[in-house]
């Protein structure tokens, strides 16, 4: 079992990865839902398909299911996981429904504030194998040992490969002072490792600043949340205040966040004019744009890695776009579609990817990302160390250089 799990590992690791911290991307709410009481549906080929047809079918299954299946069966998992998979049933990744617990936990999550063990994980969409991108510092996760590039194979003995990453991490989650175990495969250890995490009321730490040497302003943001645009706000006023020449913004490992949070925080930062655009299926464009009554000055870096995804795409494309800053370090993700979150009248929800977006210049980047100014890879030593000195951060310290001479050029 180990071997086969492993071996679907190596092979997945060039496909498509997932990147969440408990369900984000690029998001946005709605508030009204849709629905169309017509009984017919209409199929791929242009026929129509009666729904007493489909719950006639649905009905024969049922039957079969409590007739013959070994085990007892809970009637509300099965309703569940039929709305589970019908959403599944489009064959997008990004798209999917919410069960109450679900969708409440994906919410607490936005907001900055949630129970849980603070860690961000990722799920390869390929293989289904999730891992740890990087545990929150001070973090019930720090603290039991976890570490960047664990393969989370069991949440309390129950394997989680090809779950729903949302559904597992609604697993992890769970009243504070309680437990869960984690069954780990780490890379260079032979056995699986089982560590227990004492859950705990979390609050997500989006930003980080502090003023470097030589007057250099640096900020690093881990999620664009609800909370994220004035914790961002006050940062630069801070290293303003202080006399910053310039400034780094890290969002690597930032694996995006809400719509409305980034695109705020970039409206301090650019011009006037275009911060992104999207297009839904129909051709309908959607602007956001800044009003430039305050706008920064001073030469810019963005550093960037391959878990900078979605908002933080649309957060380093913009600064490239208008020539303001450079992007430093590897090259982006690539999700350059964005999802609307649909709550049903049962308190669960529906999320469906609605449209694309765009960088200021028309670029799509989905599945492409964001290519670097400069390009230079974190130092191997350092992948899986959760705290990395910034005197030994050989990306940042290449960003500090890009970002002296755009200084130096600017005098």
């Amino acid at each position: 079992m180990k071997n086969k799990f492993w071996a679907g590992f190596l092979t997945g690791l060039a496909g498509t990865i997932l990147v969440v911290t408990v369900g984000l991307g690029v998001n946005k709410l709605i508030p009204n839902t849709i629905f169309d009481n017509n009984n017919v549906q209409k199929t791929e080929d242009g026929t129509s398909k009666d729904v007493d047809e489909v719950l006639e079918k649905l009905q024969g299954i049922d039957n079969l299911i409590n007739r013959y299946y070994i085990e007892d069966v809970d009637e509300n998992d099965l309703i569940e996981g039929m709305y589970k998979g019908y959403v599944a049933g489009i064959g997008d990744p990004y798209s999917t429904y919410y069960t109450v617990d679900e969708y409440k936990a994906l919410m607490d999550s936005s907001s900055g504030i949630y129970y849980g063990i603070g860690a961000t994980v990722s799920q390869d969409v390929t293989t289904g194998i999730i891992r740890i991108i990087k545990p929150f510092v001070s973090s019930p996760a720090y603290e039991a040992g976890l570490l960047p590039e664990d393969i989370l194979y069991k949440v309390d003995g129950e394997e989680v490969t090809g779950i729903d990453l949302t559904e597992v991490v609604s697993k992890i989650k769970g009243p504070e002072g309680t437990t869960t175990t984690l069954t780990i495969i780490r890379e260079g250890v032979d056995e699986e490792l089982e560590i227990e995490v004492t859950r705990r009321k979390i609050e997500v730490p989006t930003i980080e600043h502090t003023m470097l040497d030589s007057n250099i302003g640096y900020i690093a943001i881990s999620e664009f949340d609800k909370v994220t645009v004035d914790q961002f706000l006050s940062a630069v006023e801070e290293l303003e205040e202080k006399g910053q020449r310039g400034l780094i913004i890290d969002v690597r490992n930032n694996p995006g966040g809400l719509l409305d949070s980034v695109t705020k925080m970039l409206d301090r930062l650019l011009p006037e004019g275009l911060i992104v655009y999207t297009e839904d299926k129909y051709g309908n464009r959607e602007e956001i744009k800044s009003n430039a009554s305050d706008y920064f000055d001073k030469p810019l870096v963005v550093l960037t890695n391959g878990n900078s995804a979605s908002a933080s795409e649309i957060f380093a494309g913009a600064i490239q776009d208008y020539g303001i800053g450079k992007v430093v370090g590897t090259n982006t993700f690539g999700k350059g579609i964005v999802q609307s979150i649909f709550p049903l009248p049962d308190d669960t929800a529906v999320k469906v990817t609605v449209s694309k977006y765009f960088t200021p210049n028309g670029r799509d980047i989905h599945e492409v990302g964001i290519a670097p100014d400069v390009e230079v890879e974190l130092d191997e030593e350092l992948r899986k160390q959760v705290v990395i000195e910034k005197e030994k951060d050989n990306q940042l310290q290449k960003g500090i250089e890009v970002l002296e001479d755009l200084i130096t050029n600017q005098k």
